[in-house]
């Protein structure tokens, strides 16, 4: 009888290890069928009541319950983003979504589109952010992507501005962790002549820039896939990208997490033609106006605290048309259909000169 090698065990443990793997994906393929067989008849079930597809609600509720279960063993951020891959596909089968961005392909706005609604939805990448809301206002898109503002650089006003020049519903928020990247087609430092990205990167990564490319020229473009795409077309270029521009123009890497500040995040906001129900933990965004009198915006903030309303950002942008007068945008905390932000609202309304409701929301806690 041949004598069994330590090598010999070896294979034959990892050929039955590798079998019990195999079974596993089948049972998960088999698995994964079922679960998009039972999404289609939800999705039936929907157009008969005429009701909304998405319920970021309950896609929410299945996600945590899944965290909690799942008590650390799988790796978190992988397990939230296979679930929510899965959650969009199922969704994806009732109803094909489309989704507008600022394109083209691989921006930050590319990415939270992605987060929001998985790989499988359909990205239509623009060429502005105004070109985002006329979309949706028209009704040639589900849904657009839009960022909103920056932990380090603040608020993106492009899209504060669009807000007033167009009617659409806030439906969602994402939180994106920023990573920058520099990329060209070399992968080295030497051969960078010109740097080019959207202004808020360059801006991020101005200390970076400054000790390690002091010499060579900076430009603004309307956005990072612009920038990546620059730079897949011309090898003295380096653009600060996101990853996915690394594998969408075949780019390489010259400097990994140039931001100058770790914690850089920025909002996005999901923008439709109607907000979601309540669900229990959401924001509420507005746009008001204020009379033109002493002491009105205390008297608009004292509503808000009087209701123990939780205000979470207030921004001002100036009217375009009406130099010294200033609109204010306002997240707080609550639905509007929750009775005290329905009783605030209901009095903020009175004091204002323009009062709009943007949207209620699920609160992105990511």
């Amino acid at each position: 009888m041949p004598e069994v090698t330590a090598d010999d065990a070896n294979q034959a443990a990892l050929s039955e290890i590798r079998d019990q793997i195999d079974a596993i994906d089948d049972r998960f393929l088999e698995l994964l069928k079922e679960r998009i067989r039972l999404a289609r008849r939800i999705g039936t079930i929907k157009s008969r009541e005429n009701a909304d597809k998405w319920d970021p609600k309950r896609e929410r509720e299945i996600i945590g319950r899944l965290l909690k279960e799942n008590n650390g063993e799988f790796p978190e951020p992988a397990l939230r983003a296979i679930i929510q891959e899965i959650i969009a596909t199922c969704r994806l089968s009732q109803k094909e979504i489309e989704v507008a961005y600022l394109g083209p392909e691989a921006t930050f706005s590319h990415l939270a589109g992605v987060k929001q609604f998985g790989s499988a939805a359909a990205f239509r990448p623009l060429e502005t952010i105004e070109d985002t809301f006329i979309e949706v206002e028209r009704g040639r898109v589900h849904y657009g992507i839009v960022p909103v503002e920056n932990s380090i650089e603040g608020a993106v006003t492009s899209t504060l501005d669009a807000f007033r020049n167009h009617r659409v519903k806030i439906c969602g928020e994402s939180n994106l962790a920023i990573s920058h990247n520099l990329v060209n087609q070399s992968g080295r430092l030497r051969d960078v002549k010109l740097v080019v990205s959207h202004a808020q990167p360059l801006a991020q990564c101005r200390q970076w820039l400054h000790r390690n490319l002091p010499d060579v020229p900076q430009q603004n473009v309307i956005s990072t896939g612009v920038a990546a795409k620059m730079a897949a077309q011309d090898p003295t270029v380096a653009a600060i990208a996101s990853s996915l521009a690394v594998r969408t123009y075949q780019l390489q890497v010259a400097a990994k997490e140039i931001e100058d500040y770790r914690g850089n995040t920025t909002r996005f906001l999901l923008i439709g033609q109607e907000s979601p129900k309540a669900g229990g933990d959401d924001k509420t965004s507005l746009l008001v106006a204020l009379l033109d009198k002493p002491g009105a915006l205390h008297e608009a903030l004292s509503i808000l605290a009087r209701h123990s309303i939780n205000l979470t950002r207030i921004e001002s942008r100036p009217f375009k048309d009406q130099p010294g007068r200033y609109l204010f945008f306002i997240d707080l905390l609550g639905h509007l259909d929750d009775p005290p932000v329905k009783a605030a609202c209901s009095e903020l309304r009175k004091i204002c000169a323009l009062y709009e409701w943007l949207g209620s929301y699920p609160r992105d806690r990511d």
